[in-house]
């Protein structure tokens, strides 16, 4: 029996710690190159698994300010902590829409879709009542809109106590009618993070 993997145990690494490397390898499914696309930034770096379907945010620590685009030999492990994963889910435009697309989507195009779907992701205990809701959400590659809340929905949704962000895809997300569409709208990207308290 495989043991379910709770992505938040990871909050807090470095780029070289032993759990991210096996947290990346459960993933890779096909045996990829393991080789991020690495974006530097003074105040986040991103390391991009675009055949995972993944990107890891790392925050500099301890005042390190990375420069812009410096490689990923040249970065100070030690001071960058994980505060955040995007997972990718994958995305399809619907079959007649000619509007272009944006440039977001664009990017997440660039995204395979994570393949360990569906995802799970444990709840912040403090964040539910014990026996009051499940220990976790699950979520399948075709999750809509409508499935995550019970009235109109953003173009994303975020839970800062649960630590996750919700960013939906296709054309029932944007332009000026997103908001009634996007309930019927397939979730693109879900970003978790360590949860705010209030």
């Amino acid at each position: 029996m495989t043991s379910v993997m709770n992505i938040r145990d990871l909050f807090g690494c470095s780029p070289s710690a032993d759990s991210i490397a096996n947290f990346l390898e459960k993933v890779n499914l096909q045996g990829s190159d393991l080789t991020p696309e690495v974006k530097a930034y003074p105040d986040m770096v991103y390391f991009n698994y675009h055949k995972l379907g993944v990107s890891l945010q790392f925050a500099p620590r301890g005042g390190y300010k990375p420069k812009v685009g410096l490689a990923r030999s040249q970065l100070k492990d030690d001071c960058l902590k994980l505060e955040g994963i995007d997972i990718y889910n994958e995305s399809k435009p619907q079959t007649g829409d000619a509007r272009p697309q944006a440039s977001s989507q664009s990017v997440q195009c660039a995204f395979s879709p994570y393949p360990l779907l569906p995802l799970r992701i444990f709840r912040v205990a403090s964040a539910h009542e014990e026996g009051s809701a499940q220990s976790f959400i699950s979520i399948a590659a075709n999750t809509t809109g409508k499935e995550f809340s019970s009235g109109s929905i953003n173009i994303w949704c975020e839970w800062a106590g649960e630590g996750i962000m919700v960013e939906f895809g296709g054309t029932e997300a944007r332009g000026p009618q997103a908001w009634e569409r996007g309930k019927d709208a397939v979730w693109q990207v879900i970003t978790v993070f360590p949860p705010k308290s209030n």
